[in-house]
């Protein structure tokens, strides 16, 4: 895809690489619906891109459906009057790092439609305006593909995003809409609490800048690859769990006591 005046519809817009991603596209010449619930940060965050006129910020809280149904029909609406949405970018997350006995139920609720319910409610919206968009990215995790301690529900929410995905990669073969799937691994933004920043620092992770990712997403869309994973070796962790489940089960019980202490630390 060429993305030079593309119109782009980016949720988790304020967020750590929602923020490069949409400085990024407005590099490249794209036209992008800023979504997020905080409007003063989207004010700012429109203000501070490249060619800011060309912008516009759409006020929504993703975690429930009325909200994600509002956001279809102002986007349907702006495709009826003939302002296409070339493409629908689902960045919009939240993670907690935390054994799931110490949970609240609301919480991993909230953490579940945030991060699965809602991308499958707005690609569903998507598919139903007078124009379909060209591409619908989905932002998942490498956790979608390999069981985590601490992140039992955002492996869960991130592995159905991956099949979700997939299915619907399958499903409009041969259509106008292509959908696609970038995995990131560990990023360094304010979503990571300084105890994931620390255990990650402790055990040797790789963490990603937001700005690695947001290249890695304007790559992904002019190339429309269907399917990607950042970072080494975290994808070839991915193909290993996939086939050999039992040696990355391994792996990860070398790293158990410390995951646990820092899981029970305070924040």
């Amino acid at each position: 895809m060429n993305l030079q005046h593309k119109h782009f519809i980016l949720t988790g817009a304020t967020g750590g690489i929602g923020r490069c991603i949409a400085a990024n596209l407005a590099q490249k010449g794209c036209s992008i619906i800023l979504v997020g619930r905080d409007e003063t940060k989207l004010v700012a965050l429109k203000q501070s891109l490249a060619m800011s006129e060309k912008h516009s910020i759409l006020i929504a809280d993703l975690s429930n459906t009325l909200a994600i149904k509002t956001l279809g029909e102002q986007c349907a609406a702006m495709v009826d009057d003939n302002m296409p949405i070339h493409g629908v970018i689902n960045n919009a997350g939240i993670n907690t790092f935390d054994s799931l006995d110490n949970r609240d139920d609301e919480a991993i609720e909230a953490e579940l439609y945030l991060n699965l319910l809602a991308p499958i409610l707005l690609t569903k919206s998507a598919l139903s305006w007078s124009q379909k968009p060209n591409v619908i990215l989905n932002i998942g995790s490498t956790f979608g593909a390999i069981g985590y301690p601490g992140y039992s529900t955002y492996c869960a929410a991130k592995a159905g995003l991956h099949r979700f995905s997939e299915a619907m990669q399958r499903e409009l073969q041969g259509s106008a809409t292509k959908i696609l799937y970038l995995a990131p691994r560990a990023t360094t933004t304010e979503l990571n609490n300084a105890n994931v920043t620390a255990l990650n620092h402790q055990l040797g992770n790789a963490m990603d800048s937001p700005e690695v990712v947001a290249l890695n997403v304007i790559k992904v869309l002019e190339k429309e690859h269907t399917t990607t994973w950042i970072g080494w070796p975290e994808k070839l962790f991915v193909k290993i769990n996939q086939l050999f489940p039992s040696l990355v089960s391994s792996s990860i019980r070398k790293q158990h006591a410390v995951i646990v202490e820092f899981m029970k630390k305070p924040i």
